[in-house]
C-alpha cells in the first residue's frame, strides 16, 4: 500500500533566521535610470546582497560591503529615507529551514564599469521596465517598483 505523506508526516527542520542587505543600484543615463542587476549561478537575477558580518557596523556598511565585493563599485550615494524589508523562507536541503529578511536601500552611482565578483555570472544595466521584466522573483520585483517610485518622486 502506497502511502502520501504530508509535512505533518515529515520530521520538522531546525529553523535557522538569516538576515542580508543589499542595495537597489541606479545611475542615470540621459532622462533615464538604469539598475544593475546581477546573474546568479543558481539562475536567477537580483540585486547585490550579502550576509551580515560580524565587523559590520550597521545595515548600510554590509550593503556597501556586498556592492564593493560583488560589483568593484565603491561610490554611491544613498538616497535617505528608503529602507524596504523582504522575507522569505527555504529549505537548505534536508538539514534545515531558512527564514530570511533582506534589508534593501537606495543608492545612485555614476560608476558604469562592473568587475564581477566569482559569485556571479553576469550582470547588466537596465531601464525599469527591463529590470522589472528581467527579475526573478516578485518580491524582488516589487522592492524595484518601491524603489522606482521612490526616486521618480523625489
Amino acid at each position: 500500500m502506497n502511502r502520501i505523506y504530508t509535512e505533518k508526516h515529515q520530521k520538522s527542520l531546525p529553523i535557522v533566521k538569516e538576515k542580508s542587505c543589499g542595495i537597489v543600484l541606479f545611475r542615470k543615463c540621459g532622462g533615464d535610470y538604469k539598475f544593475l542587476l546581477l546573474h546568479y549561478p543558481g539562475g536567477h537575477w537580483d540585486f547585490s546582497k550579502g550576509h551580515v558580518e560580524n565587523e559590520d557596523k550597521d545595515e548600510k556598511s554590509t550593503a556597501m560591503r556586498e556592492l564593493k565585493e560583488e560589483t568593484g563599485i565603491s561610490k554611491i550615494n544613498f538616497k535617505s529615507n528608503f529602507r524596504e524589508t523582504m522575507f522569505y523562507a527555504f529549505n537548505r536541503g534536508k538539514k534545515e529551514r531558512v527564514e530570511k529578511s533582506v534589508v534593501y536601500f537606495i543608492a545612485e552611482s555614476e560608476e558604469e564599469t562592473v568587475q564581477l565578483s566569482h559569485e556571479h555570472k553576469g550582470f547588466q544595466w537596465l531601464s525599469y521596465e527591463d529590470a522589472i521584466a528581467r527579475l526573478t522573483f516578485e518580491n524582488a520585483q516589487e522592492i524595484l517598483s518601491k524603489a522606482y517610485q521612490f526616486i521618480t518622486e523625489k
